[in-house]
Protein backbone atom coordinates (compact mmCIF):
# COMPACT_ATOMS: atom_id res chain seq x y z
CA UNK A 1 0.00 0.00 0.00
CA UNK A 2 1.07 3.83 -0.60
CA UNK A 3 0.09 6.84 0.99
CA UNK A 4 -0.80 9.36 -0.94
CA UNK A 5 -2.76 12.76 0.22
CA UNK A 6 -3.56 10.54 3.64
CA UNK A 7 -5.55 8.22 2.44
CA UNK A 8 -3.58 4.45 1.18
CA UNK A 9 -3.63 2.89 -2.12
CA UNK A 10 -2.85 -0.17 -3.78
CA UNK A 11 0.60 -0.26 -5.01
CA UNK A 12 -0.87 -1.69 -8.63
CA UNK A 13 -3.43 1.49 -8.85
CA UNK A 14 -0.20 4.00 -8.75
CA UNK A 15 1.05 1.72 -11.54
CA UNK A 16 -2.41 1.92 -12.86
CA UNK A 17 -2.68 5.42 -12.94
CA UNK A 18 0.89 6.04 -13.87
CA UNK A 19 1.16 4.20 -16.86
CA UNK A 20 -2.45 5.60 -18.52
CA UNK A 21 -0.71 9.21 -17.75
CA UNK A 22 2.56 7.88 -19.52
CA UNK A 23 0.02 5.89 -21.97
CA UNK A 24 -2.04 9.72 -23.04
CA UNK A 25 0.75 11.75 -22.76
CA UNK A 26 2.72 9.94 -25.50
CA UNK A 27 -0.19 9.40 -27.64
CA UNK A 28 -0.67 12.87 -27.89
CA UNK A 29 3.37 13.55 -28.38
CA UNK A 30 3.33 10.69 -31.06
CA UNK A 31 0.83 12.44 -33.14
CA UNK A 32 2.35 15.72 -33.37
CA UNK A 33 5.44 14.08 -34.23
CA UNK A 34 3.88 12.36 -37.24
CA UNK A 35 1.89 15.05 -38.06
CA UNK A 36 4.25 18.12 -37.92
CA UNK A 37 7.77 16.14 -38.79
CA UNK A 38 10.53 18.31 -38.31
CA UNK A 39 8.73 20.99 -36.82
CA UNK A 40 7.52 18.84 -33.93
CA UNK A 41 10.11 20.25 -31.82
CA UNK A 42 9.00 23.80 -32.89
CA UNK A 43 5.60 22.75 -32.10
CA UNK A 44 6.17 21.15 -28.74
CA UNK A 45 8.38 23.53 -27.64
CA UNK A 46 7.82 27.20 -28.95
CA UNK A 47 4.10 26.67 -29.41
CA UNK A 48 3.31 25.66 -25.73
CA UNK A 49 2.34 22.36 -27.07
CA UNK A 50 4.08 20.15 -24.41
CA UNK A 51 2.17 22.35 -21.80
CA UNK A 52 -1.14 21.88 -23.61
CA UNK A 53 -0.62 18.11 -24.05
CA UNK A 54 0.03 17.94 -20.03
CA UNK A 55 -3.44 19.87 -19.69
CA UNK A 56 -5.17 16.94 -22.07
CA UNK A 57 -3.62 14.28 -19.85
CA UNK A 58 -4.82 15.85 -16.53
CA UNK A 59 -8.34 15.54 -18.35
CA UNK A 60 -8.25 12.41 -19.17
CA UNK A 61 -7.57 10.87 -16.11
CA UNK A 62 -10.07 13.13 -14.03
CA UNK A 63 -12.55 11.79 -16.58
CA UNK A 64 -11.41 8.05 -16.37
CA UNK A 65 -11.75 8.27 -12.33
CA UNK A 66 -15.07 9.87 -12.20
CA UNK A 67 -16.33 6.88 -15.10
CA UNK A 68 -15.32 4.69 -11.81
CA UNK A 69 -12.17 3.29 -13.81
CA UNK A 70 -9.96 3.49 -10.57
CA UNK A 71 -11.69 2.93 -7.94
CA UNK A 72 -9.97 0.03 -4.92
CA UNK A 73 -13.22 -2.43 -5.47
CA UNK A 74 -12.34 -4.85 -8.64
CA UNK A 75 -14.68 -4.29 -11.57
CA UNK A 76 -15.59 -8.31 -12.28
CA UNK A 77 -17.34 -7.87 -15.24
CA UNK A 78 -15.14 -6.87 -18.66
CA UNK A 79 -18.18 -5.84 -20.61
CA UNK A 80 -18.54 -3.23 -17.62
CA UNK A 81 -15.47 -2.44 -17.39
CA UNK A 82 -14.34 -1.51 -21.08
CA UNK A 83 -17.77 0.50 -21.38
CA UNK A 84 -17.12 2.26 -18.49
CA UNK A 85 -13.71 2.99 -20.82
CA UNK A 86 -15.40 3.86 -23.67
CA UNK A 87 -17.48 6.33 -21.74
CA UNK A 88 -14.17 8.50 -20.34
CA UNK A 89 -12.91 8.38 -23.65
CA UNK A 90 -16.19 9.51 -25.35
CA UNK A 91 -16.05 11.95 -22.69
CA UNK A 92 -12.86 13.28 -23.35
CA UNK A 93 -13.71 13.43 -27.29
CA UNK A 94 -16.57 16.09 -26.57
CA UNK A 95 -14.40 18.07 -23.98
CA UNK A 96 -11.54 18.51 -26.15
CA UNK A 97 -13.56 19.40 -29.62
CA UNK A 98 -15.68 21.76 -27.66
CA UNK A 99 -12.25 23.01 -25.57
CA UNK A 100 -10.42 23.65 -28.58
CA UNK A 101 -13.63 24.92 -30.71
CA UNK A 102 -14.66 27.33 -28.44
CA UNK A 103 -10.55 27.81 -27.89
CA UNK A 104 -8.66 28.06 -30.79
CA UNK A 105 -5.66 28.70 -29.22
CA UNK A 106 -5.31 25.28 -27.37
CA UNK A 107 -5.27 23.74 -30.38
CA UNK A 108 -2.14 22.18 -31.67
CA UNK A 109 -0.59 20.81 -34.78
CA UNK A 110 -3.41 20.63 -37.85
CA UNK A 111 -5.21 16.86 -37.38
CA UNK A 112 -3.22 16.08 -34.51
CA UNK A 113 -5.19 15.97 -31.63
CA UNK A 114 -7.71 13.61 -33.94
CA UNK A 115 -4.45 11.20 -34.41
CA UNK A 116 -4.04 11.60 -30.51
CA UNK A 117 -7.35 10.63 -29.35
CA UNK A 118 -7.30 7.68 -32.16
CA UNK A 119 -3.52 6.35 -30.87
CA UNK A 120 -5.34 7.49 -26.78
CA UNK A 121 -8.12 4.84 -27.53
CA UNK A 122 -5.67 1.99 -28.94
CA UNK A 123 -2.93 2.90 -26.05
CA UNK A 124 -5.45 2.73 -23.59
CA UNK A 125 -7.62 -0.48 -24.36
CA UNK A 126 -3.76 -1.93 -24.65
CA UNK A 127 -2.49 -0.91 -21.38
CA UNK A 128 -5.63 -2.13 -19.73
CA UNK A 129 -5.44 -5.50 -21.52
CA UNK A 130 -2.07 -5.56 -20.39
CA UNK A 131 -2.02 -4.42 -16.83
CA UNK A 132 -4.90 -7.31 -16.85
CA UNK A 133 -3.05 -9.82 -17.24
CA UNK A 134 -0.05 -8.54 -15.20
CA UNK A 135 -1.97 -8.39 -11.94
CA UNK A 136 -3.07 -11.92 -12.46
CA UNK A 137 0.34 -13.30 -12.70
CA UNK A 138 2.09 -14.81 -9.51
CA UNK A 139 5.54 -12.87 -9.98
CA UNK A 140 3.78 -9.96 -9.57
CA UNK A 141 1.41 -11.26 -6.44
CA UNK A 142 2.30 -11.35 -2.60
CA UNK A 143 2.13 -14.46 -0.39
CA UNK A 144 0.13 -13.28 2.93
CA UNK A 145 0.16 -15.30 5.99
CA UNK A 146 -2.21 -14.31 8.64
CA UNK A 147 -1.55 -15.10 11.98
CA UNK A 148 -4.92 -15.45 14.12
CA UNK A 149 -8.03 -17.45 14.52
CA UNK A 150 -10.88 -14.43 15.87
CA UNK A 151 -13.18 -12.17 13.69
CA UNK A 152 -10.16 -10.09 12.57
CA UNK A 153 -8.17 -12.86 11.14
CA UNK A 154 -11.35 -14.33 9.90
CA UNK A 155 -11.94 -10.56 8.38
CA UNK A 156 -8.94 -10.18 6.65
CA UNK A 157 -8.82 -13.39 5.17
CA UNK A 158 -12.01 -12.45 3.26
CA UNK A 159 -11.22 -9.18 2.59
CA UNK A 160 -8.43 -10.51 0.87
CA UNK A 161 -10.19 -13.07 -0.97
CA UNK A 162 -13.02 -10.56 -2.39
CA UNK A 163 -10.09 -7.94 -3.39
CA UNK A 164 -7.68 -9.14 -5.57
CA UNK A 165 -6.44 -5.98 -7.01
CA UNK A 166 -4.87 -5.82 -3.81
CA UNK A 167 -2.52 -8.24 -4.80
CA UNK A 168 -2.29 -9.86 -1.97
CA UNK A 169 -3.02 -14.15 -1.39
CA UNK A 170 -3.43 -15.80 1.71
CA UNK A 171 -1.55 -18.81 1.40
CA UNK A 172 -1.67 -19.93 4.81
CA UNK A 173 -2.93 -19.31 8.45
CA UNK A 174 -1.99 -20.30 11.52
CA UNK A 175 -3.42 -19.50 15.34
CA UNK A 176 -6.53 -21.96 14.85
CA UNK A 177 -6.12 -22.88 18.72
CA UNK A 178 -3.62 -19.74 19.96
CA UNK A 179 -1.43 -21.03 22.47
CA UNK A 180 -1.83 -19.81 25.81
CA UNK A 181 0.38 -17.37 28.08
CA UNK A 182 3.28 -20.04 28.96
CA UNK A 183 2.37 -22.65 26.68
CA UNK A 184 5.49 -24.26 25.78
CA UNK A 185 3.71 -26.13 22.33
CA UNK A 186 1.41 -24.29 20.17
CA UNK A 187 1.40 -22.99 16.40
CA UNK A 188 3.04 -19.87 17.33
CA UNK A 189 6.54 -21.64 18.04
CA UNK A 190 6.67 -23.14 14.40
CA UNK A 191 5.51 -19.41 12.74
CA UNK A 192 8.71 -18.80 11.33
CA UNK A 193 9.46 -22.43 10.09
CA UNK A 194 5.92 -22.61 8.70
CA UNK A 195 5.93 -18.96 6.72
CA UNK A 196 9.69 -20.04 4.95
CA UNK A 197 7.86 -23.15 3.75
CA UNK A 198 4.80 -21.46 2.56
CA UNK A 199 7.68 -18.60 0.89
CA UNK A 200 5.32 -15.93 2.28
CA UNK A 201 6.81 -12.17 1.55
CA UNK A 202 4.09 -10.69 4.11
CA UNK A 203 2.82 -11.82 7.88
CA UNK A 204 -0.07 -10.29 9.05
CA UNK A 205 -0.77 -10.47 12.81
CA UNK A 206 -4.11 -10.46 13.75
CA UNK A 207 -4.54 -12.04 17.08
CA UNK A 208 -7.73 -11.03 19.09
CA UNK A 209 -4.96 -11.05 22.68
CA UNK A 210 -1.65 -10.83 22.07
CA UNK A 211 -0.88 -10.95 26.12
CA UNK A 212 1.63 -13.71 26.62
CA UNK A 213 0.93 -15.11 22.96
CA UNK A 214 2.54 -12.66 21.02
CA UNK A 215 5.44 -15.47 18.68
CA UNK A 216 7.60 -12.41 19.12
CA UNK A 217 11.11 -14.19 18.55
CA UNK A 218 9.19 -15.88 15.44
CA UNK A 219 7.86 -11.91 14.25
CA UNK A 220 11.57 -10.67 15.01
CA UNK A 221 13.35 -14.03 13.25
CA UNK A 222 10.90 -13.21 10.19
CA UNK A 223 11.91 -9.08 10.55
CA UNK A 224 15.03 -9.40 10.11
CA UNK A 225 14.82 -12.21 7.09
CA UNK A 226 13.09 -9.33 5.09
CA UNK A 227 10.02 -10.33 5.49
CA UNK A 228 7.38 -7.94 6.50
CA UNK A 229 4.81 -7.58 9.28
CA UNK A 230 2.23 -5.75 9.73
CA UNK A 231 -0.51 -5.50 12.65
CA UNK A 232 -3.52 -6.31 11.82
CA UNK A 233 -5.68 -3.90 12.91
CA UNK A 234 -3.28 -1.37 11.34
CA UNK A 235 -3.43 -3.43 8.17
CA UNK A 236 -7.49 -3.05 8.04
CA UNK A 237 -7.53 0.49 8.75
CA UNK A 238 -5.40 0.58 5.50
CA UNK A 239 -6.92 -0.94 3.19
CA UNK A 240 -10.58 0.06 4.63
CA UNK A 241 -10.17 3.58 5.25
CA UNK A 242 -12.01 2.99 8.42
CA UNK A 243 -10.85 2.50 12.45
CA UNK A 244 -12.51 -0.29 13.84
CA UNK A 245 -14.53 1.50 16.75
CA UNK A 246 -15.17 -2.47 18.42
CA UNK A 247 -11.36 -2.81 18.43
CA UNK A 248 -10.43 0.23 19.87
CA UNK A 249 -8.79 0.41 23.26
CA UNK A 250 -7.74 4.42 25.10
CA UNK A 251 -4.50 3.21 24.80
CA UNK A 252 -4.46 2.96 20.95
CA UNK A 253 -5.75 6.77 21.08
CA UNK A 254 -3.33 7.92 23.39
CA UNK A 255 -0.47 6.65 22.09
CA UNK A 256 -1.02 6.69 18.28
CA UNK A 257 -0.42 9.23 15.78
CA UNK A 258 -2.45 11.45 13.75
CA UNK A 259 -5.59 13.65 15.50
CA UNK A 260 -3.46 16.68 14.89
CA UNK A 261 -5.42 19.79 16.28
CA UNK A 262 -2.93 22.28 16.52
CA UNK A 263 -3.56 26.37 16.52
CA UNK A 264 -2.29 27.08 13.26
CA UNK A 265 -3.53 24.12 11.61
CA UNK A 266 -6.88 24.78 12.56
CA UNK A 267 -6.97 28.58 11.98
CA UNK A 268 -5.38 27.81 8.22
CA UNK A 269 -8.50 25.42 7.66
CA UNK A 270 -11.17 28.17 9.18
CA UNK A 271 -9.43 30.56 6.97
CA UNK A 272 -10.17 28.34 3.65
CA UNK A 273 -13.21 27.51 4.59
CA UNK A 274 -14.99 30.90 4.77
CA UNK A 275 -12.71 32.16 1.75
CA UNK A 276 -14.87 29.14 0.20
CA UNK A 277 -17.57 29.81 1.90
CA UNK A 278 -17.87 33.19 0.94
CA UNK A 279 -17.25 32.72 -2.69
CA UNK A 280 -19.84 29.48 -3.26
CA UNK A 281 -22.81 32.25 -1.53
CA UNK A 282 -21.81 35.15 -3.75
CA UNK A 283 -21.90 33.22 -7.01
CA UNK A 284 -24.83 30.97 -6.35
CA UNK A 285 -26.84 33.91 -4.92
CA UNK A 286 -28.62 34.10 -8.60
CA UNK A 287 -30.34 31.21 -8.33
CA UNK A 288 -31.59 30.97 -4.50
CA UNK A 289 -35.02 32.89 -5.84
CA UNK A 290 -35.11 30.91 -8.69
CA UNK A 291 -35.12 27.27 -6.30
CA UNK A 292 -37.46 29.43 -3.77
CA UNK A 293 -39.57 30.23 -6.18
CA UNK A 294 -39.89 26.41 -6.94
CA UNK A 295 -40.16 25.20 -3.38
CA UNK A 296 -43.08 27.46 -2.74
CA UNK A 297 -44.69 26.59 -6.12
CA UNK A 298 -44.49 22.80 -5.68
CA UNK A 299 -45.74 22.91 -1.46
CA UNK A 300 -46.60 25.22 1.23
CA UNK A 301 -44.29 26.20 4.00
CA UNK A 302 -40.85 27.94 4.32
CA UNK A 303 -38.34 28.01 1.63
CA UNK A 304 -35.46 27.27 4.29
CA UNK A 305 -35.59 24.86 7.08
CA UNK A 306 -33.84 25.11 10.17
CA UNK A 307 -32.96 22.19 12.69
CA UNK A 308 -30.74 21.76 15.85
CA UNK A 309 -27.67 19.74 15.21
CA UNK A 310 -24.43 19.22 17.11
CA UNK A 311 -21.28 20.39 16.58
CA UNK A 312 -18.03 21.68 18.07
CA UNK A 313 -17.04 20.25 21.74
CA UNK A 314 -21.19 19.24 21.90
CA UNK A 315 -22.48 22.31 21.35
CA UNK A 316 -26.06 22.67 19.79
CA UNK A 317 -26.50 25.20 16.72
CA UNK A 318 -29.17 25.71 13.99
CA UNK A 319 -27.91 23.89 10.73
CA UNK A 320 -29.75 25.71 7.21
CA UNK A 321 -30.95 23.96 4.86
CA UNK A 322 -33.78 24.62 1.74
CA UNK A 323 -37.02 22.88 2.99
CA UNK A 324 -37.09 19.44 0.94
CA UNK A 325 -39.72 17.59 2.63
CA UNK A 326 -43.58 18.22 3.50
CA UNK A 327 -43.97 21.40 6.01
CA UNK A 328 -44.36 20.01 9.53
CA UNK A 329 -43.26 16.45 8.17
CA UNK A 330 -42.27 15.41 11.47
CA UNK A 331 -44.93 16.76 13.73
CA UNK A 332 -46.48 13.47 14.39
CA UNK A 333 -43.49 11.29 14.37
CA UNK A 334 -41.05 13.04 16.23
CA UNK A 335 -37.29 13.04 14.84
CA UNK A 336 -36.75 9.87 12.63
CA UNK A 337 -34.12 9.28 9.86
CA UNK A 338 -34.12 10.01 6.14
CA UNK A 339 -34.81 6.92 3.91
CA UNK A 340 -35.11 5.90 0.49
CA UNK A 341 -38.24 6.62 -1.14
CA UNK A 342 -39.25 9.03 2.28
CA UNK A 343 -42.74 10.06 1.50
CA UNK A 344 -42.13 13.13 3.51
CA UNK A 345 -39.72 14.32 0.76
CA UNK A 346 -41.35 16.59 -1.95
CA UNK A 347 -41.18 16.12 -5.71
CA UNK A 348 -38.92 19.70 -6.07
CA UNK A 349 -36.91 18.45 -2.87
CA UNK A 350 -36.30 15.11 -4.35
CA UNK A 351 -34.26 16.69 -7.21
CA UNK A 352 -32.85 18.98 -5.07
CA UNK A 353 -31.39 16.56 -2.86
CA UNK A 354 -30.15 14.37 -6.21
CA UNK A 355 -27.99 17.87 -6.76
CA UNK A 356 -27.08 18.62 -3.50
CA UNK A 357 -28.44 22.12 -3.94
CA UNK A 358 -30.80 21.87 -0.32
CA UNK A 359 -27.05 21.96 1.01
CA UNK A 360 -26.28 25.74 -0.16
CA UNK A 361 -27.30 27.50 2.81
CA UNK A 362 -25.31 25.60 4.78
CA UNK A 363 -22.43 27.87 3.45
CA UNK A 364 -23.88 30.26 5.87
CA UNK A 365 -23.33 27.69 8.29
CA UNK A 366 -19.70 28.11 7.64
CA UNK A 367 -19.39 31.64 7.70
CA UNK A 368 -20.71 32.02 10.75
CA UNK A 369 -18.73 29.33 12.31
CA UNK A 370 -20.87 26.22 13.21
CA UNK A 371 -19.42 24.13 10.43
CA UNK A 372 -16.60 23.70 7.91
CA UNK A 373 -16.26 22.13 4.74
CA UNK A 374 -14.70 19.03 5.67
CA UNK A 375 -15.70 17.36 8.76
CA UNK A 376 -17.78 15.08 10.28
CA UNK A 377 -21.46 15.31 9.58
CA UNK A 378 -23.90 17.21 12.05
CA UNK A 379 -25.85 14.57 13.54
CA UNK A 380 -28.96 15.93 15.16
CA UNK A 381 -29.43 16.35 19.08
CA UNK A 382 -32.22 13.81 19.76
CA UNK A 383 -29.98 11.03 17.79
CA UNK A 384 -26.45 12.04 19.65
CA UNK A 385 -27.89 11.15 22.61
CA UNK A 386 -28.51 7.63 21.86
CA UNK A 387 -26.16 7.14 19.91
CA UNK A 388 -23.13 7.85 22.44
CA UNK A 389 -25.07 5.60 24.46
CA UNK A 390 -24.80 2.71 22.21
CA UNK A 391 -21.30 3.25 20.08
CA UNK A 392 -18.25 3.48 22.08
CA UNK A 393 -15.85 6.48 21.56
CA UNK A 394 -19.36 8.52 19.50
CA UNK A 395 -18.23 11.98 21.15
CA UNK A 396 -14.75 11.94 19.65
CA UNK A 397 -16.49 12.88 16.59
CA UNK A 398 -17.01 16.49 18.07
CA UNK A 399 -13.40 17.47 18.73
CA UNK A 400 -13.40 19.20 15.50
CA UNK A 401 -16.14 21.44 14.17
CA UNK A 402 -18.75 19.29 11.61
CA UNK A 403 -18.06 19.73 7.54
CA UNK A 404 -20.81 19.99 4.92
CA UNK A 405 -19.03 17.06 2.91
CA UNK A 406 -17.08 14.75 5.03
CA UNK A 407 -15.19 11.42 4.48
CA UNK A 408 -18.02 8.86 5.70
CA UNK A 409 -20.13 10.74 3.13
CA UNK A 410 -18.01 9.71 0.37
CA UNK A 411 -16.72 6.40 1.57
CA UNK A 412 -20.18 4.92 2.62
CA UNK A 413 -24.07 5.19 1.93
CA UNK A 414 -26.65 7.09 3.31
CA UNK A 415 -26.74 6.37 6.82
CA UNK A 416 -30.29 5.44 8.32
CA UNK A 417 -29.92 3.52 11.11
CA UNK A 418 -27.74 2.53 14.44
CA UNK A 419 -25.16 0.52 12.23
CA UNK A 420 -25.18 2.78 9.61
CA UNK A 421 -24.31 5.06 11.99
CA UNK A 422 -21.08 3.15 13.60
CA UNK A 423 -20.33 2.12 10.11
CA UNK A 424 -20.04 6.05 9.20
CA UNK A 425 -18.02 6.53 12.74
CA UNK A 426 -15.27 4.17 11.53
CA UNK A 427 -14.71 6.32 9.04
CA UNK A 428 -14.75 9.68 10.86
CA UNK A 429 -12.31 8.52 13.02
CA UNK A 430 -10.33 7.72 9.95
CA UNK A 431 -10.47 11.32 8.95
CA UNK A 432 -10.14 12.82 12.68
CA UNK A 433 -6.61 10.67 13.14
CA UNK A 434 -5.38 11.79 8.71
CA UNK A 435 -6.82 14.61 9.05
CA UNK A 436 -4.66 17.10 7.17
CA UNK A 437 -5.67 19.64 4.01
CA UNK A 438 -4.38 17.06 1.46
CA UNK A 439 -7.01 14.50 2.77
CA UNK A 440 -9.35 17.77 2.66
CA UNK A 441 -8.77 17.99 -0.92
CA UNK A 442 -9.18 14.58 -1.78
CA UNK A 443 -13.21 14.54 0.16
CA UNK A 444 -13.82 17.40 -1.99
CA UNK A 445 -12.71 16.05 -4.91
CA UNK A 446 -14.49 12.80 -4.42
CA UNK A 447 -17.16 14.90 -3.24
CA UNK A 448 -17.30 16.84 -6.99
CA UNK A 449 -18.27 13.28 -8.41
CA UNK A 450 -20.65 12.12 -6.36
CA UNK A 451 -22.81 15.37 -7.19
CA UNK A 452 -21.85 14.77 -10.58
CA UNK A 453 -22.97 11.27 -10.81
CA UNK A 454 -26.01 11.93 -8.26
CA UNK A 455 -25.19 9.11 -6.01
CA UNK A 456 -25.88 8.79 -2.08
CA UNK A 457 -28.70 11.17 -2.65
CA UNK A 458 -32.12 10.53 -0.01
Amino acid sequence: MVRVFNVYYPVRVIVLFAGEAAVVCAAFVLAVIIRAGSQSTLVLGYENGIYKILGFTLLALILLYYTDLYGSQWIPDKAEFYSRLLLGLGLLAVLLGGMTYAFPALAIENGALLLGFILVAMGLFGWREAYLWMIRQSAFRERVLVVGSGNRAARIKAILLSRPELGLDVVDSIGLHEPAPGDPNGPALNLAAQARRSSVHEVIVALSDRRGSMPMADLLELRLSGIKIEDGTTFLEKISGKMEVDEIHPSSLIFSGGFRRDFFYAMLRRGLSFSLALTGLVLLLPIVPVIALLIKINSRGPVFYKQKRVGLNGRVFTCYKFRTMRHNAEAGTGAVWAHSQDARVTWIGKWLRLARIDEIPQLWNVLLGDMTFVGPRPERPEFVEWLRREIPYYDIRHIVRPGVTGWAQVQYRYGSSIEDAKEKLKYDLYYLKHMSLSLDFVILFHTLKIVLLGRGSR
